[in-house]
């Protein structure tokens, strides 16, 4: 058996690891990972490791998808094959190279032909256990010979600039006598010949050097040109017909959504933009156009994810929420099933929740899902599941004091609730009481289905997804937190008879000590106060809120006199209130910096200490704090959420240095003084909200790609709109799944969209044309070897006659 993990990688980065799953061949991980991908990438890979306790983790194997085939497998459910790993499959990055082939009379006046070949930079070289010190080797080779050379080792960089020249002689004058005739083989061995560069890693291991990668190029291609300059991806070398059997390693499931938006600069998107956000004061809320993208939607999800997020941007959510929740308690016949379907208008609720109640969640379940998580008591309340030893009576105490104390925590968090979830269920309570008078019960139902039934219960029962831990739960966590769930949501949704509720017995049975008057007094006094329109300020009673924490690396700020200025692993954590890292998690802080003291948080460039994912946090009298994160995923989460909570402080700096200042200078602008200002303009100006941090360009062009897609479906609603109001009678089969309430104004909405996303096509098209002339091969950008600007290519060459 095996203890197996899984990391997701970009290239060989690793940017995200599953937790451990013990002795099992075939582990499950259910796990979800989502990150902006801040840099470029050829692979994602995935690699499966054992852990060996005595000895650095194996790998298994790996799989492995390019980039451009990622489209293929978006949103699949996909088994893939595990590969071998070895140094030949592990290779990445590029190189720069410049050759001459040139014809040199010696003083005979015989001709032969030089190379001279010109080794300047690497880029994105892999790392290879946590260090990078390449080297390259130039070699000339033929039928009958091979010559090679070496530039100097670079340390600890993966993008080594070397700038060396080495000379070969490619041909030599084969006898003296017969003046400036070569050999005729000598001629054909020019064509057979091939340059190759090789790099190394140099490893202090008695294993030998490393292999990163290499490049053959044959010299038949020199012999029209003199001078030769280009970018190559690097590639695997050729491992002599090596077949290793590829079924015997296994395989791995995985679901991979990738998604890539080309993103204009605003103005481009303003028509469609402006015709969204109008959506809420469109009469009837039916024919607006964020309606009508829900309507086309295959996934009602697709739609409320960029949407939400556009209206939250643009502080616009809250009248469109009640408009369209308006509208669906109108089509509402009976108040039990208020909201229970997966409507436009649920969607968009929970991704609201899920966005800006996510540090809701922090402060209320936290505490206790960690605690269950950590001490794993027994709460298995099922007889038929009980496992040997246990005492069914005790199980049945600690869940219910499990519940007791979460039920307790969520009905005294009504001061803490989001302002904006709170407006929200002040108008679905609106609505639902104006529809349904007769009914008491239905303000309550109609909120209680949102921040029980499809916030606090889906919470409990997968913390993972809601970032409230970082894995999945154990399996024996999960059955807890799936009964708590269960009594929590019944707890909360007020129905009449409750035990009733339970299909199983045993939950019936549990379920009786809850059944007091009390516990719906609370959930009743609860949800009068999230709904109520009137709260009190909740800004005085702000506690501070994690928002995010883990280990990185410091270097010493040099506070003492006379300190080593030396690097530490530290445990880091910030909430709103200060910034602070201490040696583990749980001690003392040995440092705290206040939101306030955060003057800028910008990147550090690599050259300052040879090191990757740095950055730095300015704070007054220039003290700067200079910290390397895990990874490039990690670094922009850090510097992205270190920068909003600070955007609001008075004296933010406008200009920093990007490189350390060493050895008595600034090494970007070499000034001398270390009070310098700096030398660069500061970056940041991201909305000063920090739940949310949005671009609202990208979510319109999401909405655009969305519309796009459906393109066909907004057609065939135009043409229902038509029959509609032309036949008023009963509807064709294929148009009666469109809500359409008012056919003239959503034909004209349907047709200022489909103008709207016509437009930016032809602009995307014309975009994409003017790269195209402009894009070279073998350029920094598209290296001779990438297979997407070949299939770019390909497509381009299909759609426009440009020659290439």
């Amino acid at each position: 058996m095996r203890d197996c993990y899984c990391t997701v990688n970009l290239d060989q980065e690793e940017v995200f690891r599953t937790k451990i799953v013990e002795k099992s061949l075939c582990p499950f991980y259910g796990e979800d990972f989502y990150c902006e991908i801040p840099r470029t990438f050829r692979h994602l890979s995935f690699y499966i490791f054992d852990r060996d306790v005595f000895r650095r983790d194996s790998i298994i194997g790996k799989v492995a998808i390019q980039k451009e085939d990622l489209q293929k497998y978006h949103n699949r459910d996909t088994w893939f094959q595990l590969q071998h790993v070895d140094a030949d499959s592990e290779v990445q990055g590029k190189v720069h190279l410049e050759l001459r082939l040139s014809e040199v009379i010696t003083d005979t006046g015989v001709v032969c032909h030089k190379l001279a070949t010109r080794v300047l930079e690497c880029q994105g070289l892999p790392i290879v256990n946590g260090q990078c010190d390449p080297y390259a080797t130039v070699t000339l080779a033929g039928p009958s010979r091979s010559e090679a050379k070496k530039t100097k080792v670079k340390k600890k960089t993966n993008n080594p600039h070397f700038d060396e020249v080495f000379y070969f002689e490619v041909t030599r004058p084969s006898s003296y006598n017969k003046k400036s005739h070569f050999d005729i083989e000598d001629v054909d061995e020019v064509d057979k010949m091939e340059i190759r560069v090789d790099l190394w890693n140099a490893s202090n291991l008695k294993f030998g050097d490393e292999f990163l990668g290499e490049l053959r190029l044959p010299l038949k291609f020199l012999r029209q040109s003199s001078s030769y300059e280009a970018w190559y991806f690097l590639q695997p070398r050729d491992n002599g017909n090596k077949s290793l059997k590829p079924d015997d390693l296994g395989s791995l499931r995985l679901n991979v959504v990738y998604t890539e938006d080309h993103v204009f600069s605003s103005d481009y998107y303003s028509p469609l933009r402006d015709l969204l956000l109008k959506s809420a004061d469109v009469e009837p809320v039916s024919a607006s156009a964020a309606h009508i993208l829900g309507e086309v939607c295959r996934e009602k999800q697709e739609a409320a994810i960029p949407l939400v997020r556009l209206f939250l941007h643009y502080g616009r959510i809250v009248p469109f929420i009640s408009a369209i929740a308006n509208a669906e308690v109108k089509r509402t016949q009976d108040p039990n099933t208020i909201f229970r379907g997966n409507s436009l208008t649920s969607k968009c609720i929970d991704e609201t929740m899920k966005l800006a109640g996510m540090h809701y969640l922090q402060v209320t379940l936290k505490p206790i899902i960690d605690e269950i998580c950590q001490v794993h008591k027994p709460c298995e309340i099922d007889p038929v599941k009980l496992k040997d030893g246990e005492n069914l009576e005790n199980n049945r105490e600690n869940l219910r004091q499990y519940v007791d104390r979460i039920f307790t925590v969520i009905t005294k968090s009504g001061v803490s609730c989001p302002t904006v979830m709170c407006d929200i269920f002040f108008s679905l309570r609106e609505s639902a009481a104006k529809r349904f008078q007769g009914d008491l019960d239905v303000r309550y139902t109609a909120v209680s289905s949102f921040i029980f039934l499809r916030f606090f219960a889906p919470a409990i029962l997968s913390p993972n997804l809601f970032q409230l831990t970082p894995h999945h739960p154990d399996p024996q966590t999960s059955r807890t937190l799936t009964l708590i769930s269960k009594t929590i949501q019944t707890l909360g949704s007020l129905s009449k008879s409750k035990s009733a509720s339970f299909k199983e017995s045993y939950m019936a049975t549990f379920y009786d000590y809850f059944n007091e008057q009390k516990y719906a007094d609370a959930v009743k006094n609860f949800l009068d106060l999230i709904s109520s329109s009137g709260r009190r300020d909740h800004k005085s009673i702000e506690q501070p809120i994690l928002l995010k924490e883990g280990f990185m690396i410091k270097r010493a700020q040099g506070r003492k006199r006379f300190g080593m200025k030396n690097f530490k692993k530290r445990w880091f954590r910030l909430t709103n209130h200060e910034f602070t890292y201490q040696k583990s998690k749980g001690d003392h802080p040995l440092c705290s910096i206040p939101i306030e003291n955060i003057l800028a948080v910008e990147r550090l460039e690599e050259e300052s200490f040879k090191m990757k994912n740095m950055f730095q946090v300015i704070q007054p009298e220039r003290r700067v704090l200079y910290i390397q994160a895990n990874n490039c995923v990690e670094a922009k989460d850090w510097i992205d959420i270190l920068t909003k909570v600070s955007q609001c402080n008075k004296k933010r700096l406008t200009v920093y240095h990007p490189s350390a200042y060493l050895n008595g200078h600034w090494l970007c602008c070499k000034a001398p003084a270390d009070n310098t200002p700096g030398c660069t303009p500061c970056t940041g100006g991201l909305p000063a909200n920090i739940q949310l941090d949005i671009d609202g360009d990208r979510e319109t062009e999401r909405i655009y790609s969305l519309f796009n897609l459906y393109m066909s479906k907004l057609e065939k609603m135009q043409e229902a709109c038509g029959s509609k109001s032309v036949y008023d009678g009963p509807e064709e089969e294929e148009y009666s799944t469109f809500i359409i309430d008012d056919p003239k104004e959503t034909y004209k909405t349907l047709k200022l969209i489909i103008e709207g996303v016509g437009t930016l096509e032809q602009e995307h098209a014309q975009y994409k044309r003017d790269k195209f002339k402009k894009t070279k091969y073998g350029s920094q950008e598209h290296p001779i070897g990438d297979k997407s600007f070949q299939t770019y290519i390909r497509q381009q060459s299909e759609i426009s006659a440009h020659s290439i």
